[in-house]
């Protein structure tokens, strides 16, 4: 079975009912503030609370009357079938509001610890300032596509007028740099065993 990738699109079935959730900048903040940490948000969905089940489902759709139609059509359910149907995709969507941190970059001995609220400031400046996205663009992308697209916006002021690889990066704090200071655990408002279970979770859902 091919493996969707994280930061892609989650789709939940239940009959004529489907729902698709995207987890974007706009879910992940929402969800992050609303919960204080994805650690808490990752045990919620372990020990399947069905009112943050809801609200994330709620939260992340990308059609409000498909998510209502789908609850609605799970509330006849057992729970048992609505944790075989949803548990594993909501523990996916949640590992895509971590931004992929890039491969090829070089970590800085310098970077601060950086809040997620403050990863999704920055991601959403860097979105609407740098990339001239609106902010409904920004807001309904996801923290690894405004990564990858900065990334290439920086890739191409560099073809064009050349430069230092960190040079962009000096004159406003950069969202890959954000990704890297939260990938290496140094948030400190963030639950590290946390975050490496969500991960294992998520890995997990691939077998």
């Amino acid at each position: 079975m091919s493996f969707r990738p994280a930061y892609d699109e989650i789709v939940l079935e239940h009959g004529s009912n489907v729902v698709i959730l995207r987890p974007s900048l706009r879910a992940a903040s929402t969800l992050e503030r609303s919960h204080d940490s994805f650690a808490l948000l990752a045990r919620r969905i372990d020990e399947f609370h069905t009112g943050t089940l809801r609200e994330i489902i709620t939260t992340a759709a990308t059609d409000r009357k498909d998510a209502a139609a789908f609850l609605t059509a799970m509330s006849r359910e057992p729970l048992r079938r609505f944790v075989e149907i949803a548990q594993a995709p909501l523990f996916r969507l949640c590992a895509g509001f971590i931004p992929a941190s890039d491969s090829n970059a070089t970590p800085s001995s310098n970077a601060k610890p950086m809040p997620w609220r403050e990863v999704y400031r920055e991601l959403f400046r860097t979105a609407t300032g740098w990339l001239h996205w609106t902010p409904e663009a920004a807001w309904n992308s996801t923290p690894t596509e405004i990564n990858e697209a900065f990334a290439g916006h920086v890739a191409m002021l560099k073809a064009l007028h050349g430069g230092e690889d960190d040079e962009p990066a000096e004159r406003q704090p950069s969202p890959e740099q954000a990704a890297r200071n939260v990938a290496d655990g140094l948030d400190p408002e963030f639950d590290r065993a946390g975050l490496h279970a969500l991960k294992a979770r998520h890995q997990g859902t691939r077998q």
